[in-house]
């Protein structure tokens, strides 16, 4: 606990050393979401196709995941403050170059480089915070950092919309820039220095090998769209990835302070919390980069508009961990508000499932506000019931691992979603085109699934190619929204069934859940 107050969340100190850990999280969910919305612009602007704009979100949250445990690992080691302070540089400066890019291959380097910055950053603020605040007080804390988190999710697709409508796209990731260089300034005053006195070097073997994992589990997902999925190479890529994945975990095993401790593993609560973790992420964090384009291209609404539409998924982001802390944490024990909210989000998807084809907006309504309630909860509680079976000195380390997952979710989820995607509309093409080239079917699925409908501009927009693009469209975000609804579902039960009710008692000791 902080030495400047009994409960660190109270008084001036304790609100500044909040927005410290709580703003780079902002930062890094405002681009997210700002860039979502802006995707469809970035396409058009420098000519990419559905595989280039995959790689604008792969290469970002690939860079993100691969180096979230080592950062934590890092910030454990050489300083949380010094870690953080070196993620929001490193941050600002590539969401600058981001900003300038004259090519969609610059665009994407730019963006591997801002993943790592925003790796170095969240992991860091996720170690002081379990570092500076115990008991009901980093209940509160992790309360305020997912309600700002929150905020940034619900803002995001409107700022990103006014942004991109207004200033251009590129103005989606130069608005980092003036957020970054506050930060600085005020992570240099407030926060003290702290590090795990038994830490010991980076656990080099480890890095290298999840993050080839990772990056080859990627390529394959997003290739396959490319190349087919019996392909050689995208075969070899799976393999590769199961191989260094294997390399992983014995590297993992034989390290005396890894990266990712695998006793751990053997906590229930741990596993549990990491699975509706990666479910969140796979299954929900994704609709948020997938929507947008989803109301751009289906519904043919401009960005401003298509931000605005993600209102009733996205307010509850900001919204329900403030209930929940208010509420229910008090009454309910963490396995059962992991599990309703995983079972809430699931039902949200599925009900947009059944109602994507139909392209009115008003019968997703519903279903939109139910996943977000689901996901709002989901936002702190996955990351605070997994803390709760951590030791302090080591939460670099955890919350490093906690995110890593997370990210890894949006990495793998993004680009196993988009093949599923991909394959759906690929499907209704050759059925509704069978005698034209393939060459020519692959290239009007690409634009399809970028949201660039043919027809769409035409004078007579309900020609027979336009009815089948936009049929094609409907069935493909069917297909992925079921497949993250049953994500959400299975996560669920999984949940229920690890986490134990002892380990996440309410805060009032009540004996419910």
């Amino acid at each position: 606990m902080s030495h400047r107050d009994q409960d660190p969340t109270r008084g001036l100190h304790g609100l500044l050393v909040l927005l410290c850990v709580s703003v780079p999280a902002f930062m890094i969910n405002l681009d997210s979401n700002i860039v979502a919305v802006s995707l469809p612009s970035i396409g058009r602007a420098l000519k990419a196709d559905f595989s280039d704009i995959e790689w604008v979100v792969g290469a970002y949250t690939l860079a993100f995941a691969s180096v979230l445990m080592p950062a934590g690992a890092l910030a454990d080691s050489y300083g949380r403050r010094r870690a953080l302070l070196i993620g929001l540089v490193i941050f600002s400066v590539s969401s600058f170059a981001c900003g300038v890019a004259p090519t969609i291959v610059w665009l994407n380097v730019a963006r591997t480089l801002e993943g790592f910055g925003a790796a170095m950053q969240l992991s860091a603020s996720l170690a002081v915070l379990s570092h500076e605040f115990r008991g009901p007080a980093r209940t509160r804390a992790f309360a305020f950092w997912g309600s700002v988190i929150g905020v940034a999710v619900a803002a995001g697709p409107i700022i990103g919309g006014v942004v991109t409508q207004s200033l251009g796209w590129r103005w989606a990731f130069e608005v980092n820039v003036p957020i970054g260089a506050a930060m600085i300034a005020l992570t240099s005053c407030v926060l003290e220095e702290s590090r795990d006195p038994d830490a010991t070097r980076i656990d080099v073997p480890g890095v290298l090998s999840f993050a080839a994992f990772l990056f080859l589990t990627t390529l394959a997902l997003i290739s396959g769209n490319r190349v087919g999925w019996g392909s050689g190479r995208v075969l070899l890529e799976f393999a590769a990835a199961g191989a260094l994945l294997v390399v992983f975990l014995v590297a993992e095993w034989v390290q005396k302070r890894p990266m990712l401790d695998l006793a751990f593993l053997q906590r229930p609560t741990f596993v549990g919390a990491n699975i509706g973790s990666i479910a969140y992420a796979a299954a929900l964090l994704t609709m948020l980069t997938y929507l947008p384009v989803y109301f751009q291209g289906g519904l043919h609404f401009g960005p401003l508009d298509a931000g605005l539409l993600m209102l009733p998924m996205t307010i509850p982001f900001f919204l329900v961990p403030r209930v929940a802390a208010t509420y229910l944490n008090e009454r309910l024990s963490g396995r059962v508000l992991l599990t309703v909210s995983l079972a809430l989000a699931g039902t949200g998807l599925l009900w947009m499932a059944l109602e994507a084809s139909r392209f009115e907006y008003s019968a997703m309504f519903g279903g939109m506000l139910l996943a977000g309630i689901g996901a709002g909860l989901l936002n702190s509680e996955s990351a605070k019931v997994a803390m709760t079976v951590i030791p302090p000195e080591r939460a670099g380390m955890a919350s490093g691992s906690v995110a890593t997952l997370r990210f890894a979710g949006i990495v793998i989820g993004f680009a196993a979603l988009g093949s599923i995607l991909f394959d759906r509309i690929s499907a209704r093409v050759a059925m509704g085109l069978p005698a034209e080239p393939a060459s020519d079917q692959l290239a009007l699925v690409r634009h399809i699934a970028a949201g660039n409908l043919p027809g769409m501009s035409s004078a007579d927009p309900q020609t027979a190619l336009h009815a089948l693009a936009l049929g094609s469209f409907g069935s493909g975000y069917e297909a992925i929204l079921i497949a993250a609804a049953a994500l959400a579902g299975l996560a669920a039960l999984l949940s229920w069934i690890l986490v134990r009710v002892a380990d996440t008692a309410p805060t009032s000791h009540s004996t419910m859940g």
